[in-house]
C-alpha cells in the first residue's frame, strides 16, 4: 500500500500538506510571528466590532431609505459627531460594505439560494407594502420595477448576515487577545486552534433578520430556514473575501479586450490572501480603509515592531497589510482544519489519503496566493 510520503513526494506544495496535517497552519510558528499575528487581530477584533454593530443597524433600521444619509451614525445624529464625519475622523464603514458587496456579488452558502426563493419574494413583498402602505408614489415604482425594492431587501439580508458574522469574529479576536496577554496562547498552532474552536463552537448558530414596521415585526430570514454561522456566511465569507474578492480599480483594466479580469467569477484570485500589499495606501484600494481604521488600535507591542523596521511608519498601513495577510493564513487555516473531513490524527488509510486530497484541493489554490511571502524567514 503506497505511504502518505509517496502520495506526496511530486507535489510541489507537500511542505504545506504536511504542516495541515500536523495541524501547524499555513504560517510559521515564531514568537515573532505570534506577536504580530496575535496584536495585529486584536486591533481588527476592534474595528470588526464597530463593523459588525454598524452593519447590523442599517439592516434593521435603514432597509428600504433611498437615500441613507446618516447610515453611518448608528441613530446618534449629533452636531458633533457630522463635523467629525465630514472632516473623516471616523471610522471607514465604506470597507464593510466592500466586503458585504463583495459577498452578495459572488453568493454561495444557503442565504444566496434562499434569496432567489418565491418564498423569500412574498415575504419581502409583504415589507414593502407595509412600508410603504400610504406612499402611492412608491408603490407606483414598484408596479414598474417589482424587481428594485426587492433587491434592495436582498441587500440587507448581506448587511446582517455579515454583521453577524463578524459579531462572532470580532469576539474570538478579542478574547483570544486577551489570553496571549495572560501568556496562555504562546505559538502560531495555538492561535489556529483557539480560532477554529470559535468557528465551530458557533457553527449552528442561526442567521436570522427580521424588521419592524409600525410595532409590527416582519421575519425576512426566519430561524425556521435553518441558516447557520459556519456555512452559510462564514464559508461564503471566506470564499469572496479571502479567495475570490475585486479587482482593484487602477490595478488592472476593466476593459474586456485587455484580458486582465477572468470573465468566470470562479477563476478570481484578487482576495486577500492573493493581493500584493505594496499598493496599500494608493487610490482605489478598498483594503486601504481597513489598514486606516486598524492603526488607530495596534497594541503597542506591535507598533514597536513597525517603528523599529526599516522605514519607521513611513509605510505603516503596508506593515499592517502584510501582518494582516499573515493573521488570515492563519485564520484560513483554521477553517480548512475545521472543515476537513476526517480528524487529523486518524490511523485508516482511506481517510488519511481522503485528508491529503482535501488539503491539496486547497492548496492548489493557495498556489498563486502569498502563501510563499508570508513563510519566509523574518
Amino acid at each position: 500500500m503506497p505511504t502518505t510520503r509517496n502520495k506526496l513526494e511530486n507535489y510541489p506544495l507537500a511542505e504545506y500538506v504536511k504542516k495541515l496535517q500536523n495541524a501547524e497552519g499555513l504560517l510559521p510558528d515564531n514568537p515573532q510571528n505570534v506577536m504580530e499575528v496575535v496584536g495585529i487581530l486584536k486591533s481588527y477584533g476592534i474595528v470588526l466590532d464597530a463593523y459588525s454593530k454598524n452593519l447590523i443597524y442599517i439592516a434593521e433600521n435603514q432597509f428600504l431609505v433611498f437615500f441613507p444619509f446618516f447610515k453611518y451614525f448608528n441613530g446618534e445624529v449629533t452636531t458633533k459627531k457630522l463635523f467629525r464625519h465630514w472632516w473623516h475622523d471616523r471610522l471607514n464603514f465604506e470597507y464593510a460594505e466592500y466586503c458585504m458587496k463583495s459577498m452578495f456579488w459572488h453568493g454561495g452558502g444557503g442565504l444566496d439560494t434562499y434569496l432567489d426563493t418565491p418564498e423569500f419574494h412574498e415575504r419581502a413583498k409583504a415589507v414593502i407594502l407595509a412600508k410603504f402602505k400610504n406612499n402611492p408614489f412608491v408603490l407606483g415604482l414598484n408596479q414598474l420595477f417589482p424587481e428594485f425594492l426587492i433587491e434592495n431587501l436582498r441587500v440587507s439580508s448581506y448587511y446582517k448576515g455579515l454583521g453577524d458574522f463578524w459579531r462572532v469574529m470580532a469576539d474570538i479576536f478579542l478574547t483570544m487577545s486577551d489570553l496571549y496577554d495572560e501568556g496562555k496562547i504562546t505559538s502560531i498552532p495555538q492561535v489556529i486552534d483557539y480560532i477554529k474552536n470559535g468557528l465551530v463552537a458557533d457553527a449552528a448558530m442561526p442567521i436570522i433578520y427580521a424588521v419592524k414596521i409600525q410595532n409590527k415585526v416582519y421575519d425576512i430570514l426566519p430561524k425556521s430556514l435553518g441558516l447557520t454561522f459556519l456555512a452559510d456566511t462564514a464559508i461564503p465569507y471566506v470564499e469572496a473575501v479571502f479567495f475570490r474578492g475585486t479587482p482593484f480599480p487602477g490595478t488592472v483594466s476593466y476593459n474586456a479586450q485587455a484580458y486582465q479580469i477572468p470573465p468566470d467569477q470562479a477563476r478570481f484570485q484578487y482576495g486577500a490572501l492573493y493581493a500584493d500589499p505594496l499598493p496599500i495606501g494608493g487610490a482605489g484600494i478598498p483594503p486601504t480603509l481597513l489598514m486606516q481604521d486598524m492603526r488607530h488600535f495596534l497594541p503597542e507591542y506591535l507598533h514597536e515592531i513597525y517603528r523599529k523596521s526599516l522605514r519607521g511608519e513611513d509605510d505603516l498601513r503596508v506593515q499592517i497589510c502584510i501582518t494582516f495577510q499573515k493573521s488570515m493564513f492563519c485564520v484560513t487555516s483554521a477553517a480548512i482544519l475545521g472543515l476537513m473531513p476526517h480528524p487529523s490524527d486518524t490511523q485508516e488509510p482511506s481517510e488519511q489519503k481522503a485528508n491529503i486530497i482535501y488539503f491539496k484541493k486547497w492548496l492548489d489554490r493557495l498556489a498563486n496566493s502569498q502563501l510563499l511571502e508570508v513563510n519566509k524567514t523574518n
